[in-house]
């Protein structure tokens, strides 16, 4: 029976032989070592001598061990944080990261000034994007599309969790659910995340994206099949004057553009994350008269 500081240090020393970076792996045997006995990192390091029970500790075990294999931390504990919201997530829906929270942030300064906005999150998996906004603003009307009905089954678990009721969710391709509804080419912006990864990249084969769903990760046309068709389609859904926010891969932000600006899109930018990589890609809708 081994206390609670013991699990760690053996948890850390097997996640870091077996990991190509080691740098999370104390922190990646804390998380599984709370999920394993219900409690706070805090209260690790308050009780580190505490024994947890016999089955708490093979919980833990057999945690760290799919770690060991490369099962992201989100799929083993069913939780991520995003925008300050703890999701829900499952082996159904792309993991939500920290980088797409400029989706986000974008939207809301775009539309700063707007009290109502009419908005849509486009292959929303797990929701993040959608509930963030609506979250934020809970006067807006926000549609989120996804083709996965195991993807929008666990989208509205999340917004029910979070008491979030301004999200309505709707099954199809793309635009194809917001371009049946009656408000449809009165969107204010439209959001997306879509696949952007190269069928063929090498990527593929290591870390966690090995597995996510590949419905989720690659595109054809080297990755930009879906935003060709995303930028293709949007164009008849919003107002004028409304906006078109895209992410995609830190290398295809020029080409992002070109696609851009050869439909009816003006003030085409490219905005970088944290990390200084090109990874949004918006433009607004020229006067349509």
């Amino acid at each position: 029976m081994a206390t609670i500081k013991q699990l760690i240090v053996d948890g850390e020393a097997a996640l870091a032989e077996n990991a190509d970076d080691s740098s999370s792996a104390r922190l990646d045997a804390e998380i599984l070592l709370g999920f394993a006995v219900k409690q706070t990192r805090t209260w690790l390091y308050t009780w580190p001598e505490h024994i947890p029970s016999l089955p708490q500790q093979h919980l833990y075990l057999e945690l760290i061990s799919r770690r060991e294999n490369g099962e992201p931390i989100a799929y083993l504990i069913g939780r991520r944080e995003f925008w300050g919201l703890e999701l829900i997530i499952n082996e159904n829906v792309l993991i939500p990261r920290p980088e797409t929270e400029l989706l986000v942030e974008t939207c809301l300064a775009k539309l700063a000034g707007l009290e109502s906005a009419r908005v849509a999150d486009l292959g929303t998996g797990s929701g993040a994007i959608a509930l963030a906004l609506g979250y934020e603003k809970p006067m807006w009307e926000i549609t989120a599309t996804d083709k996965s009905n195991d993807a929008l089954a666990l989208a509205s678990k999340n917004a029910e969790a979070l008491g979030i009721a301004n999200v309505r969710f709707l099954n199809g391709d793309w635009t194809t659910p917001v371009s049946k509804l009656q408000e449809k080419n009165a969107c204010h912006a439209i959001l997306g995340n879509p696949p952007y990864i190269d069928e063929n990249d090498p990527h593929l084969q290591q870390g966690d994206v090995r597995f996510e769903p590949e419905l989720a990760l690659t595109s054809a046309e080297n990755g930009l099949a879906d935003i060709r068709v995303i930028i293709h389609d949007c164009v008849s859904l919003l107002e004028t004057g409304g906006w078109l926010m895209l992410e995609h891969g830190y290398q295809q932000g020029e080409q992002v553009r070109q696609i851009f600006t050869t439909k009816d899109y003006g003030e085409v930018e490219t905005l970088k994350d944290l990390s200084g990589n090109d990874r949004v890609t918006i433009g607004r809708i020229k006067n349509k008269e």
